[in-house]
């Protein structure tokens, strides 16, 4: 959005600078991109006059003139044809930057003769094309700013212009009016009113305007008027300044003035040349083959339903967003017909994404213009075109109604302080939002309809305190109990969620961060793919389905890292699992997976493939760390997308704590992984909270004791499971037996049997153990194991 500053002076009473405004701006959410100020390039200029004027000795073109300047008499050589004695002029001293010329002056000598600095024109201070003489000045004194003498008589020349950068939350900001609101609100002037200007139609229209009923919520309201015996041509001067200023190109006076309201008051307004208007005008949806040659130049094909403007010979607009060539209004308009409507939003942001058109009319309708200045609108630039015009108006015809957008919140003074942290005497609150345009009744505050964003109290908040300005608010500390320990300000889930995926990260793991959508085939694989996990409006037809694991998105890593030539990977990703659409139905788990081998290649033969044991060690160690029991056993009761006998479950009873193992190669080869992945999933809501909640770790208990060890070799038949031996052992006797592990496994003894060696560690709580006491617990060890296996003790 741009405006010159003259511009602004147009709604807002205010001698503010250019840079308090600028700062003003930014701090209201009207971030200042720019300022063009061209008085900034012609601060060094200074008036001279010209006392005497002679024919340079060696050049025909040339003269030597004697110029008096605010530093005495300077010596000049000149060749504009028009340097006499007598003449005011524009000095340029030697060390000035001359724009049009690129080039900073120094004293030099021209044809042999020196010249201290140059009389300017009009091209080389760009502030024109004029260049076949220099500057003759009417009036001024030597030795004045020549800035100074452009803003007194050629304001125009000097004014600021500035581009600031607007929110999509903010389309009453698209208006220079609307600009100058926020500005006076802020208190750097006084905001001035738009004024009534209702023209009286002296005839009825001849052509009328209807809404078909398809498009009857897209085109709420429609008016417009004939306007006859216009003078079209070029606009007048100050309205040719002030588009060129902001970029816009002047065409005619017709078209200039709509592009005016559309800057000046965000009025997007349309005129159609009534003349090659044939029958009524109406508002209807495109059918199928029709075509229009716009005002860009280019021909756009509509799909059936495009709302569009139509006569009797088919389109003639695109609604709220480009005009037609055909019924465009040239120099020879003689009858015009004047459009001022209110188009839906979405409809019309969907229509331009459609057609690939970006306009200004298009920017403001989708972002939303004020309903209610819809004929205010009209009957302004009714007046206006009358103006410098001339013409007659008719009568105004209508289609539809304005639609109703008026509403009220509630102001509550004290959630200035609690949203925002800010005291504001609610005397000023009221004051600030009447400023804006509200209108307050008792505690309820009515929007104003140039106010779209505003939908609740929280925004009536947000409004006092962007004028307020944030830059007022001060840090303060946070309040502290009077006594004792503040509680805990992290959940028991949170707090086990942090410490898991720092002991992931220190395990060698690289955190993820995925999509919690995938498509439906990668969740049919992990037990999804329902449809009460599919998403009614995807982003992607690649992310349908809500993701019943954590899986699917690290081994989609793992693709992705294997086709670029990585193939050694550990990654963990933590977050929210899906098992249904409603609310509760979502877990919290944490998944690592190991891809490759463990180690780079080394001399030291150091470097193995990841297995099993691999994945089962990292996840009893991010069990441990947020507080599992020790005392987990393992099953196999799997799932799916698990490797039959190649991994489990720790749980407690049937409640499964952790997965782990190899993943199937079935899943793998949809992904498109090559080589084996070892993979864990931890179930971190489903670990059990401790029966006593202390806000530290328990005391470490030591055994002053010494503990024993004993091998055991069992000779068992080849489908014994060693987890079924090393459970047995360890059930002789729970209070005695410490922990129990497998050593060695040695299978391919005769008649299928295997050997399979464990470590069994005794650790007494009360006294040493004697030579009996451990071998009846041998004893018991090898009872238990024989009566589960079936197996006998290797001698």
């Amino acid at each position: 959005m741009k405006f010159t500053l003259s511009w602004l002076k147009e709604h807002l009473d205010t001698t503010a600078s250019i840079d308090q405004i600028a700062e003003a701006l930014t701090d209201l959410g009207l971030e200042v991109e720019g300022i063009v100020d061209p008085a900034s390039k012609l601060k060094t200029f200074t008036i001279a006059k010209v006392i005497e004027a002679v024919q340079h000795p060696d050049a025909d073109r040339l003269r030597v003139c004697r110029v008096m300047t605010d530093e005495g008499e300077k010596q000049i050589v000149c060749g504009a044809p028009n340097a006499r004695e007598g003449i005011t002029v524009v000095l340029a001293k030697p060390g000035d930057y001359v724009p049009g010329l690129d080039v900073t002056l120094s004293v030099g000598k021209i044809r042999g003769v020196e010249s201290h600095g140059m009389m300017a024109s009009e091209r080389e201070l760009e502030l024109s094309e004029e260049h076949n003489g220099i500057i003759e000045l009417p009036s001024g004194e030597v030795g004045d700013k020549f800035v100074d003498w452009l803003a007194a008589n050629r304001p125009e020349t000097v004014d600021p212009v500035i581009e600031i950068k607007i929110t999509p939350n903010r389309p009453d900001a698209l208006g220079v009016h609307g600009v100058a609101r926020d500005l006076a609100a802020r208190g750097l002037g006084t905001l001035k009113a738009v004024g009534d200007a209702t023209v009286p139609g002296s005839f009825a229209s001849p052509i009328k305007v209807v809404i078909a009923p398809e498009v009857a919520a897209k085109a709420p309201f429609f008016s417009g008027r004939l306007i006859r015996g216009v003078k079209n041509g070029p606009s007048p001067e100050w309205l040719q300044k002030r588009l060129t200023a902001i970029g816009l190109r002047p065409i005619n006076s017709l078209v200039d003035i709509t592009n005016f309201f559309t800057f000046d008051l965000n009025r997007p307004l349309h005129v159609f040349d009534a003349a090659k208007v044939k029958g009524d005008l109406h508002v209807r949806p495109s059918v199928q083959g029709e075509e229009l040659l716009a005002l860009d130049g280019k021909t756009y094909a509509f799909a059936p339903g495009t709302m569009i403007i139509a006569d009797e010979n088919g389109p003639e607009s695109i609604a709220g967003i480009m005009g037609g060539e055909h019924s465009g209004c040239a120099d020879e308009t003689v009858d015009v017909f004047l459009e001022s409507a209110y188009w839906d939003p979405i409809a019309i942001a969907t229509a331009g994404r459609a057609l690939k058109i970006n306009s200004d009319a298009r920017y403001r309708f989708e972002r939303g213009v004020d309903p209610s200045f819809t004929q205010p609108g009209l009957e302004l630039a009714t007046r206006m075109i009358l103006d410098l015009c001339g013409g007659e108006a008719s009568e105004v015809v209508t289609a539809g109604s304005v639609p109703d957008t008026s509403r009220s919140y509630t102001l509550e003074p004290a959630r200035v302080i609690s949203l925002v942290g800010m005291e504001i005497p609610e005397a000023e609150q009221r004051a600030t939002l009447t400023a804006l345009g509200f209108r307050l009744e008792g505690d309820q505050a009515f929007v104003p309809g140039w106010r779209p964003d505003v939908l609740g109290s929280a925004d009536l908040v947000e409004e006092v305190a962007r004028i307020a300005s944030l830059t007022k608010l001060q840090g303060q500390p946070l309040p502290r109990p009077q006594s004792g320990v503040p509680q805990p300000v992290l959940t028991p889930l949170q707090t086990r969620e942090k410490a898991a995926r720092r002991l992931a990260a220190s395990l060698g793991y690289n955190e993820c961060v995925t999509y919690s959508f995938i498509d439906k085939a990668q969740a049919e694989l992990f037990g999804g793919g329902s449809d009460a996990l599919r998403i009614e409006n995807p982003i992607s037809s690649e992310m349908t389905h809500m993701r019943p694991d954590l899986l699917p998105g690290l081994l989609a890593a793992a693709a992705r890292n294997q086709a670029r030539g990585f193939m050694d990977l550990s990654l963990f990703e933590c977050g929210p699992v899906f098992s249904g659409g409603e609310p509760g139905e979502q877990d919290l788990h944490l998944s690592g997976i190991l891809v490759g081998a463990t180690a780079p290649r080394d001399p030291f033969a150091s470097r193995r493939k990841v297995d099993i044991y691999d994945a089962k060690a990292d996840a009893e160690a991010i069990l441990q760390v947020i507080g599992a029991p020790a005392k987990a056993q393992i099953n196999r009761k799997l799932d799916g997308w698990w490797h039959p006998g190649r991994a489990g479950n720790i749980a407690l009873g049937p409640n499964t704590l952790a997965s782990f193992g190899e993943v199937h190669p079935r899943v793998l080869r949809h992904f498109g992984i090559k080589g084996t992945v070892v993979a864990f999933t931890i179930r971190i809501a489903a670990i059990p909270l401790p029966k006593v909640k202390t806000p530290s770790r328990p005391a470490l208990v030591l055994s002053d004791l010494q503990a024993v060890e004993r091998d055991f070799a069992f000779v068992v038949d080849g489908n014994v499971e060693a987890l079924t031996l090393v459970n047995a052992a360890a059930g002789a006797d729970k209070a005695l037996i410490e922990r129990v592990s497998v050593f060695d496994q040695f299978a391919g003894l005769d008649g299928g049997k295997k050997s399979i060696a464990i470590t069994v560690r005794l650790q007494p709580k009360d006294k040493t153990l004697t030579d009996a006491e451990i071998e009846a617990v041998s004893a018991k060890i090898v009872e238990k194991v024989t009566k589960a296996t079936g197996g006998t003790l290797r001698s």
